[in-house]
């Protein structure tokens, strides 16, 4: 399995460091882009994540970043505002999406969502967007785009692609993976308004970016916290559950908690591309 194949790589390669480690793996498992480039920065985040789960010890990093550590940064910046509620997006202003593009920018989306979601800052793998979400000029919520999920029942049965098929088009699958309305913001009707936006956004800035078309968005919706109500509003399409194992599961046991999977087709002959 490719995890086996990981382990012997780093033991065959005592002196080498992550970086060059995470080139190797792409090399031995052809984690490679449309383009032919290396998946290296993607690789080295999964990575990180087998090594948190003790599936893997890295070496050292040489320059003692922080990846896979807690975000600490905390400004003014991000300190909570006081309290905005509406009746609906209109009441609140214009709803515009500004794409993070600079260092300062993502510190400051990083630590909006380490304070204030319930699941706090976790870097992205590979290809992504980031967003800030602002309303009449005011911030009311922060997006994340990213790599899909390797493997899903319900989203591959949905697409029904093979598992050729899915390593070769994977890359075309866009991942929400963080969507944070801010706490102090009250209005009905917000979230299903921004995605309903968004969806629009990362199809157009995607392929700017990145130089290929997205064709599905994706996401997954822990069942005991939400219902879903917002992406159902905003015409995403739920599919089923996850089954509790997570990507990087060997024992075979629901550790993880059981999330819907929900889906957002961009193109309506995506599976045309995604199968071929």
């Amino acid at each position: 399995m490719e995890l086996d194949q990981i382990r012997e790589l780093i033991a065959a390669n005592p002196a080498a460091l992550r970086a060059e480690l995470s080139r190797l793996v792409c090399a031995k498992l052809g984690w490679s882009r449309e383009d032919g480039r290396l998946k290296d920065m993607s690789c080295r985040v999964a990575m990180l994540r087998m090594q948190a789960d003790g599936l893997l010890q890295l070496p050292p990093p040489r320059n003692g970043n922080h990846n896979g550590k807690p975000w600490r940064r905390r400004t003014a910046q991000a300190e909570p505002e006081g309290p905005l509620r509406a009746d609906g997006p209109r009441a609140l202003g214009t709803l515009q999406l500004h794409r993070v593009s600079n260092r300062a920018e993502s510190h400051l989306h990083n630590e909006y969502l380490d304070r204030y979601h319930y699941l706090g800052y976790q870097p992205l793998p590979g290809a992504q967007l980031r967003y800030f979400v602002r309303a009449g000029g005011r911030l009311v919520a922060l997006l994340s785009f990213g790599a899909a999920a390797w493997k899903t029942q319900p989203r591959d049965h949905y697409i029904g692609w093979t598992p050729s098929q899915r390593q070769a088009h994977l890359h075309r699958v866009v991942n929400n993976a963080r969507f944070l309305i801010l706490p102090w913001i009250e209005c009905k009707n917000l979230a299903s308004s921004i995605l309903a936006r968004a969806a629009r956004e990362i199809a157009a800035d995607w392929p700017v970016q990145y130089g290929y078309r997205p064709l599905l968005l994706e996401t997954f919706v822990e069942q005991e916290r939400f219902r879903g109500t917002a992406y159902r509003a905003a015409n995403w399409l739920c599919l089923g559950q996850t089954t509790g194992r997570g990507k990087l599961d060997v024992h075979h046991q629901a550790l993880l908690p059981i999330k819907t999977v929900w889906v957002y087709p961009l193109d309506r002959n995506f599976r045309r591309v995604l199968c071929r």
